[in-house]
C-alpha cells in the first residue's frame, strides 16, 4: 500500500487528523527548524505566532497507544487561528470579550486560543472532568466560571458538550455555545485582523482551587510576554537543539503558559501526551521523551510518583532519558525524597539526576517566579524542626537525633522581579526567618475578574503580590515551606500540615500514600488537628491500631492531639490540576462528620 508523506516545510491549511486505516501518512514536525530562532521578544502572542508560522516546528498530539495522531505546525496553526478568528466575528463582540473552552489536549483547543486573540477576544481555558462520575460538580465548576467571567461564547469538543449545554443553562451574559465544528459552520468575515497591544488581556486564567473557590486571573499580553521570556532564556537557556514533551493539561498554568506558549515563542517544536493517557499509562510519556529526544520536559513531584511507582524494571530497557536535560519541577510542594526515588528509578534508563529544575511560580505571576540553576540538579537544606515551629526560624540541622524537615531550593527570581519575606505584622524579614512569601515585578497579575476584594487581599501597596505561601530564604534563593492556609494553629503553635500528613505516609498501612491534614475550629475558637487518610484495612482492630498509632506519632512529635478518620481509596478529592486540596477534604470531613453550618462559617477565615 503506498503512502503519502507530508512535505512539513510547504504551507498546509488544517491539522492532520491520525487514522489507522488511511493511506496518509503524517510525520511529526521536526526538532531543527528552517527559521533562525528568537528567545520571545515579542510584544504579543499573535505577532510571535506570525514569527514562528514561517519555519516548520509546531504542536504534535500522541495517543494512549504512543501513536501519532494530530500534527498542528506553527504555519497551520496561523493559517487556522485567523480563519477561525473572521467566523468570531460574526457575533459582533467588543474587543476583550471573554471566550470560554473545554481544554482537551487537541489542535482545537489551541486553534481556538489562539483565534480569539486575533479576533480581539479573551479565551479562558476550562478543565476537562477528572472523574466522569461526579458531573453534578464538574458542571457546578464550569457554571462558576461561566457566571464569574461574563463569558459571550464558550466552546467544548463533542465529548463534553452535554457538560456545557448543562453548565449554560440560565446564563445571561453567554451569546453563543457550541462545538468547534458549528463554529466552521459560519461565514468568514472579510475584515481586517487589527494587532494585539500589550496592555490588553491576553488570557484569563482560572486558579486551581486548592485552597478555594477558582478565580479568573487577568494576565495581559505585557506580563505574559515578560514571563515567558524570563523562562525561555533566563530559566531553561532554550537552543535550536531543544523539544519538548508534556502531559500537563492545558487548563493548567503550568501546561498552559510552560508547555504551550514557551515552546512557540521559542519556535521549538513539542510532542504531547493527554493527562489522562499519562495517568493511566506514564511510561508512554517517557518513551515520547526517549523516542523524539525530547530535552524539556515538566512535571508536577505527583507524576515523577506516578512513573516511579508505574514503570516495570523491565520497560527501563526500552528507554534512553539521556536527551533530558531540564526536568522542570513545581506546581506543588517538592518533595526531596520523591525527586530522590525518580533518579534512582531511571538512572539505568540515562536519566540524570543533574536534570532537575526546580521551579516556584503561580497563576497570579503568570506562572514562573522563581528557577533554580539549570544543569545542578536539586539542592535542598535540612532544618530544625522544633526551632521552625517554635520561632519560625530557620535552623539549619547540627545535631544527631533530632527531628529535621528538608526543603528544597527553588532558585532566585527572574530578572526584574523580586522576592521578600514578610511578618505577620508586615515587617520584611532577614534571611532564614520564616513568613509570608510576597513577589513584584512585570509578570504579577492586574487582579482577579470582577473580584475587587479578593485582588484587593493579594495585591498589596508597590504592586507586591501575596502569593498566599509561606517560606525563607537563604543566600538569595527561595525556599517554600508551604501555603499559610495550610499552617495550623494550635495553642499559640504553628504546625505544618505536610508535617503530619508525612507520618502517616510512612506507614505500611498507607498503601495509597494519600493523607491530607487540617485544622477545624469550634464555636469558641479551639482548633483540633483532623488527619484524613485514605487506607483499605477492612479488619476493625487493625483500623484502630493504625488509628492509635497515628495519634501517638503526632503527640510525640508535635506535642498535640488530633482526630484520625480512615477513609476508603479515591476519597480524598483533587483540584482541576492533580494537587490534592485541603480546602475540599476539610468540607468534606465536616459534612461527613454533620458537624453542621456554623462550624463551616466558623471556619471561612481559612478560605
Amino acid at each position: 500500500m503506498s503512502s503519502t508523506i507530508i512535505e512539513l516545510n510547504a504551507p498546509q491549511t488544517q491539522a492532520f487528523d491520525f487514522q489507522p486505516s488511511s493511506e496518509l501518512q503524517i510525520i511529526p514536525t521536526p526538532t531543527l527548524n528552517t527559521l533562525v530562532q528568537q528567545l520571545a521578544g515579542f510584544d504579543s502572542l499573535t505577532s510571535a505566532l506570525e514569527y514562528a508560522a514561517k519555519g516548520v516546528t509546531g504542536y504534535n498530539f500522541y495517543d494512549a497507544r504512543g501513536n501519532l495522531r494530530s500534527v498542528l505546525p506553527y504555519s497551520v496553526l496561523r493559517e487556522n487561528a485567523r480563519d477561525l478568528a473572521r467566523r468570531f466575528m460574526n457575533f459582533d463582540l467588543p474587543r476583550g470579550s471573554r471566550v470560554a473552552i473545554i481544554a482537551d489536549t487537541s489542535p482545537e483547543f489551541v486553534e481556538l486560543f489562539f483565534a480569539c486573540r486575533y479576533a480581539g477576544l479573551v479565551p479562558f481555558a476550562m478543565p476537562i472532568p477528572v472523574n466522569l462520575g461526579s458531573r453534578k460538580i464538574y458542571v457546578q465548576q464550569l457554571k462558576g466560571m461561566l457566571e464569574s467571567s461574563e463569558a459571550s461564547i464558550a466552546l467544548s469538543n463533542l465529548d463534553y458538550i452535554e457538560f456545557l449545554n448543562e453548565a449554560s443553562k440560565e446564563n445571561i451574559s453567554l451569546r453563543w455555545s457550541g462545538t468547534p465544528g458549528d463554529l466552521k459552520q459560519l461565514p468568514v468575515r472579510d475584515v481586517d485582523l487589527e494587532c494585539n497591544h500589550s496592555d490588553e488581556t491576553a488570557y484569563l486564567q482560572f486558579t486551581s482551587g486548592s485552597t478555594r473557590s477558582p478565580r479568573g486571573v487577568v494576565i495581559t499580553e505585557r506580563a505574559l510576554m515578560c514571563n515567558l521570556q524570563g523562562i525561555v532564556r533566563n530559566g531553561l537557556e532554550i537552543t535550536p537543539q531543544d523539544r519538548s514533551a508534556s502531559w500537563l493539561p492545558f487548563y493548567h498554568d503550568m501546561g498552559l503558559v510552560g508547555l504551550v506558549l514557551a515552546p512557540m515563542v521559542t519556535q521549538i517544536s513539542v510532542d504531547y501526551l493527554a493527562t489522562r493517557d499519562f495517568a493511566i499509562r506514564p511510561l508512554q510519556w517517557l518513551r515520547l521523551i526517549s523516542r523524539n529526544r525530547c530535552t524539556v520536559a515538566f512535571s508536577q513531584p505527583f507524576g515523577l510518583k506516578l512513573c516511579s511507582m508505574r514503570v516495570r524494571e523491565s520497560d527501563l530497557k526500552e528507554l534512553d532519558l539521556s536527551c533530558w536535560r531540564a526536568a522542570g519541577i513545581g506546581a506543588e510542594m517538592i518533595r526531596p525524597e520523591t525527586l530522590r526515588a525518580f533518579a534512582e528509578r531511571f538512572a539505568t534508563a540515562g536519566f540524570s539526576e543533574s536534570a532537575f529544575l526546580p521551579c516556584y511560580g503561580l497563576a497570579e505571576s503568570t506562572l514562573a517566579v522563581t528557577f533554580s540553576k539549570i544543569g545542578e540538579g536539586c539542592k535542598s537544606i535540612q532544618i530544625d524542626s522544633k526551632t521552625l515551629i517554635d520561632k519560625k526560624m530557620a535552623v539549619r540541622l547540627q545535631a544527631d537525633g533530632r527531628k529535621q524537615s528538608e526543603f528544597v531550593n527553588c532558585g532566585r527570581p527572574l530578572p526584574g522581579h523580586t522576592v521578600k519575606i514578610m511578618s505577620d505584622d508586615g515587617q520584611q524579614l532577614p534571611e532564614l526567618m520564616v513568613g509570608s512569601v510576597l513577589v513584584q515585578g512585570d509578570s504579577v497579575m492586574l487582579g482577579y475578574f470582577n473580584n475587587p476584594e479578593e485582588t484587593n487581599k493579594a495585591l498589596k501597596s508597590g504592586n507586591w503580590l501575596d502569593t498566599g505561601d509561606i517560606g525563607f530564604l537563604f543566600n538569595g534563593d527561595l525556599y517554600i515551606t508551604g501555603r499559610r492556609t495550610d499552617v495550623i494553629i494550635v495553642n499559640g503553635r504553628n504546625i505544618r500540615a505536610q508535617d503530619i500528613e508525612e507520618l502517616a505516609e510512612q506507614q505500611p498501612e498507607v498503601r495509597s500514600r494519600e493523607a491530607s491534614a487540617f485544622g477545624v475550629t469550634d464555636e469558641e475558637g479551639s482548633t483540633t488537628i483532623v488527619l484524613v487518610i485514605e487506607c483499605r484495612l477492612t479488619s476493625v482492630t487493625e483500623r484502630q491500631a493504625l488509628i492509635t498509632r497515628l495519634q501517638q506519632l503526632v503527640y510525640m512529635a508535635f506535642g498535640v492531639n488530633c482526630i484520625v478518620e480512615l477513609v476508603p481509596p479515591h476519597t480524598l478529592p483533587r483540584t482541576s490540576s492533580g494537587k490534592l486540596s485541603r480546602f475540599a477534604a476539610k468540607q468534606g470531613y465536616i459534612q461527613r462528620m454533620g458537624l453542621g453550618e456554623q462550624l463551616s462559617l466558623a471556619e471561612s477565615g481559612d478560605r
